[in-house]
Formats: structure tokens, C-alpha cells, sequence
């Protein structure tokens, strides 16, 4: 397990896609921490910048490297490379029960953001910045229903 975590994070310009209207730009933090290998973060924020206006989507770093350069995903999360204005851009479709929400992100800066998680945590080297055993005593020391 890696001896000390490491977090890389970033502020990005997304656009909202409304459909029959003019994108919607929307300010997002994307962060990885080594304490979750597998998992990238996105704070979304949708107002003033108070923690009641950012919404928090968790998912596969791995869903997001594949997605810049072929169609990824099923279910609530999916991703895929398309351009906008001749820029390239990948698409993050996310849906919840409150509904669906489709942005594009650049490419460049999402490509550099990733490139800095493997710099911190390379492919293939996930487990070893796991704690299993912390993470089956949280999982037994559970109480059912709680």
C-alpha cells in the first residue's frame, strides 16, 4: 500500500447540452485520490459555489481514459470522444432518478488531468494503494440496517 496519499484534482469548463439551445457552460472539479485508485470524482457546480450547489458523481478513472477515444459506459454513466466547433470534446451522459444531464468536456485538459492520476497511481498498480484490511473491518463492523 502506498505510504502516503496523494490527491490530483482540477477546475474545468464543461458545457451543459440543452437541447434545441445554446450550451450551458458549468464550472466542475475533477479530483482523484490515491485512497480510491479506482474512482474519479466530479463536483458539479450549479450556483453561488456553496457546498448545497455542487452535486458529486463518483466513477471508474477508467470510464473516463477509454471514453476520450471510443463509446464506454452503460447505465448511469456513459462515455464517448465526439468534436464541437471542430474541438474535440468527450461527451459524459449521467443519469439519475432526478433526471439526465449531458456535457462535454475538452479533451485536452481532461487528458492532462488523467495523465497526472497515472502519474500518481499507473495502471495496474491500483490494489497496491488499498488498504483491504480497513476496508473489510468497515465492511464487517456494519451493522445490518444501519
Amino acid at each position: 500500500m502506498s505510504a502516503r496519499p496523494v490527491t490530483v484534482s482540477t477546475e474545468l469548463q464543461l458545457h451543459l447540452v440543452v437541447p434545441g439551445a445554446v450550451a450551458l457552460p458549468v464550472k466542475a472539479g475533477l479530483s482523484y485520490d490515491t485512497r480510491d485508485p479506482y474512482a474519479v470524482s466530479v463536483a458539479f457546480h450549479t450556483g453561488s459555489g456553496t457546498s448545497a450547489d455542487t452535486v458529486m458523481w463518483t466513477f471508474a478513472r477508467q470510464l473516463l481514459t477509454d471514453g476520450v477515444t471510443s463509446p464506454v459506459g452503460a447505465g448511469d454513466v456513459r462515455v464517448w470522444p465526439a468534436s464541437t466547433d471542430g474541438e474535440p470534446v468527450v461527451c459524459l451522459s449521467l443519469t439519475s432518478p432526478s433526471g439526465n444531464a449531458l456535457f462535454e468536456v475538452p479533451v485536452p485538459e481532461l487528458v492532462e488531468f488523467l495523465t497526472r492520476t497515472y502519474a500518481a497511481v499507473p495502471t495496474g498498480s491500483e490494489s497496491d494503494h488499498v488498504d483491504v484490511d480497513a476496508e473489510l473491518a468497515l465492511l464487517l463492523w456494519a451493522e445490518p440496517g444501519h
